[in-house]
């Protein structure tokens, strides 16, 4: 074979190669997502795969603001719950998506002491403090900082929180990733870093619904897998109380997957009188882990779509819809009732700070703050 005929098949093949990268690759795309009531503009990125799967992240909130998903018969739908504006986030405010930080779940009291000092932060859930305070990272507008294409499509956001914001102590440099392949994962990593001790514990507060938001059969028909033994009982006020419950014979064993019918509405078990369902911190029996590990697995028969949960971090708390009344329409003009979507908050267990039992959510200068989480999709024939 002649040299300048080897040649010629080497470029192809390269071309070849290089035309099939770009064909598997994953798409980002930034654009406008209109404006809030003040007149701020909201930009938003759309993350998408090959395998139809694609996930839009607007900056207010560093929120998941919609997460496209096929069915067994190729139907796409959005499994998340939310609004189709950005002002709808803004005037009529819930827990869709967004970024929770500087602290997920609730502190008792929001109070908690650090190195001998005591701190008061905001108080947002009557007595105790909720998902950050008045005014948490949900609440913000993150900047975006780069957008990229490639193996993963993906996209970097920031925010600065200042030293006193809600009360908590130290500057907290924060930024997070969103990133979608082509197999149907999104990778979420939060990290952040700190000038002084303080606390953090962040995570996505997306609700979903696998059959599509606004479904008229809701959640009660899918099956959900949680490979923990035990859990954290609350009282009154959805505080933990301290005690490390086994799940085992209870509405709370979801160790082999149950329907979500079976027990939602189980007023035999004070557990679920208290919080009207299930709003309860699960002890991952893998413990904090360097990569992220099984949370949940979430099972739509009707669909076959699937939902996975993963986390570097110990717990996972779920969340079945309890306080969404009907009285918020969120995407497409649907009327949001209880049952009609659940969350899976990978994170520490609520209330660390106050239960040195649980561990620690203590962040020091020079030990950056990690927590990756991935929601995987795909179907099941």
């Amino acid at each position: 074979m002649r040299a300048i005929e080897k040649t010629g098949i080497i470029v192809a093949a390269v071309l070849t190669a290089l035309s099939t990268q770009a064909v598997q690759a994953a798409s980002a795309k930034r654009e406008s997502f209109g404006k809030l009531p003040n007149g701020t503009a909201i930009e938003a990125v759309t993350l998408t795969g090959t395998n139809g799967v694609s996930a839009r992240i607007m900056t207010l909130g560093a929120t998941l603001q919609s997460f496209n998903a096929p069915d067994r018969n190729g139907r796409t739908a959005d499994i998340t719950l939310g609004y189709d504006d950005a002002a709808s986030y803004v005037t009529a405010p819930n827990f869709w998506g967004q970024t929770i930080g500087r602290y997920a779940n609730r502190i008792a009291g929001g109070r908690f002491t650090l190195d001998g000092k005591p701190y008061q932060i905001t108080l947002n859930d009557k007595t105790n403090t909720l998902h950050g305070g008045t005014v948490g990272f949900d609440k913000h507008i993150w900047k975006i900082v780069s957008v990229t294409n490639g193996a993963q499509a993906k996209v970097v956001m920031t925010l600065t929180s200042p030293a006193g914001d809600q009360g908590y102590p130290g500057t907290l440099s924060v930024k997070v990733t969103y990133a979608l392949d082509d197999k149907g994962a999104l990778t979420i990593d939060f990290d952040a870093t700190t000038d002084a001790p303080t606390i953090v514990n962040m995570t996505n507060h997306a609700l979903f619904d696998l059959a599509g938001e606004g479904s008229a059969t809701g959640i009660y028909g899918q099956r959900l897998t949680i490979p923990a033994r035990r859990y954290t009982p609350v009282n009154a006020t959805l505080i933990p109380t301290g005690e490390l419950k086994p799940v085992a014979g209870t509405v709370f064993d979801f160790t082999k997957g149950r329907a979500l019918s079976d027990g939602i509405r189980d007023g035999r078990d004070p557990q679920i009188v208290i919080a009207h369902g299930w709003d309860h911190n699960f002890v991952l029996d893998k413990g904090a882990t360097p990569e992220p590990g099984l949370a949940a697995r979430v099972e739509d028969p009707a669909s076959g779509r699937v939902l996975e949960v993963l986390t570097t971090e110990p717990g996972v708390q779920f969340y079945s819809g309890n306080f969404l009344d009907g009285s918020l329409v969120g995407k497409s003009g649907h009327v949001y009732r209880m049952g009609d979507g659940l969350a899976l908050e990978p994170q520490k267990f609520p209330d660390t700070p106050n239960q040195p039992a649980f561990g620690s959510a203590r962040v020091d200068p020079g030990k950056p703050y990690h927590h990756r989480m991935i929601y995987r999709v795909s179907v099941a024939r």
